[in-house]
């Protein structure tokens, strides 16, 4: 399995929508989970936003049960995505998920599971998509550039958390030319702002936040006259039912009850700051 992220060269291709005066909605990590890909698109048009004006931050194919389904549905929705170290390793019919999991951690043996299932039910069209998807999505929003982003502009798959020090995620932001980085991969929802540059993870749909709940988080940017702001929202969804997909799939029990109980299966990706935090309902304000 993978282990610590290794750089990349800053050679990836952006996608650049332009300038944006609507609002923006932004999620990541569908994660095969058809359940929540389908309540994150309902809300989306209850919302009024267009898909034009959705980003996914990438990992629409990992832990659950319908790897294939939930790309067509993406895919059908017609919202940016932004390429994932999942989508990075099932494009190049890679031997693991890429993921950045320490080598015989717990989460790097749950792994070969889900990711051997997941790697026998993308078709060939799936992967094709993949690999052509951009590594970074781009746009302006009053007067700040954002740039939307799975892991982190040095390593695809670099967990970035909020505790990881400002200075890392500063030089990220300098690697990406962007002001505000809009991210994934780490699965923990949180908005952090120094002077006039962000680091912002909308968290994930197709797993909860570690904190006691079933819900994923997405969340939308609302640019303005003066600036933008950016509010983390909770997305219920039908969590019993996926979670059922993955028992009738015979998939890690660890994650499948993860879904229902809102605890991560193993810590080993988080730092003591966050580990600290397992099982604490996350209470999230606007931010900007």
């Amino acid at each position: 399995m993978s282990g610590a992220a290794a750089e990349e060269p800053d050679r990836q291709p952006v996608r650049d929508l332009g300038t944006i005066t609507a609002p923006v909605l932004v999620f990541g990590g569908p994660y095969s989970n058809l359940e929540a890909a389908a309540a994150m698109r309902r809300r989306a048009q209850e919302l009024g936003i267009p898909a034009d004006r959705v980003v996914c931050t990438g990992d629409v194919v990992a832990y659950c049960a319908d790897p294939e389904p939930t790309v067509d549905l993406i895919r059908d929705w017609g919202v940016h995505v932004v390429m994932g170290n999942c989508e990075e390793s099932l494009a190049s019919a890679a031997a693991d998920c890429g993921c950045g999991f320490a080598e015989d951690s717990t989460c790097a043996v749950l792994s070969e599971s889900w990711y051997r299932y997941a790697d026998a039910a993308v078709s060939p069209a799936a992967r094709a998509w993949m690999a052509a998807l951009p590594r970074r999505v781009t746009f302006r929003a009053g007067a700040l550039r954002f740039g939307a982003i799975h892991g982190a502009v040095s390593a695809i798959n670099r967990f970035v958390f909020p505790s990881t020090p400002w200075p890392e995620k500063s030089r990220e932001l300098d690697a990406a030319g962007v002001d505000g980085v809009l991210a994934g991969h780490s699965g923990i929802p949180f908005t952090q702002i120094e002077g006039t540059r962000i680091w912002h993870n909308a968290g994930v749909i197709g797993m909860p936040a570690n904190d006691g709940t079933p819900d994923g988080w997405y969340s939308v940017l609302v640019p303005g006259e003066r600036g933008v702001v950016l509010s983390h929202h909770r997305l219920v969804y039908d969590a019993n039912t996926a979670a059922a997909r993955m028992r009738e799939a015979g998939l890690p029990e660890g994650y499948t009850r993860a879904l229902t109980t809102g605890l991560w299966p193993s810590l080993d990706v988080l730092p003591d700051a966050e580990r600290r935090r397992t099982g604490q309902r996350l209470t999230l304000s606007d931010a900007l």
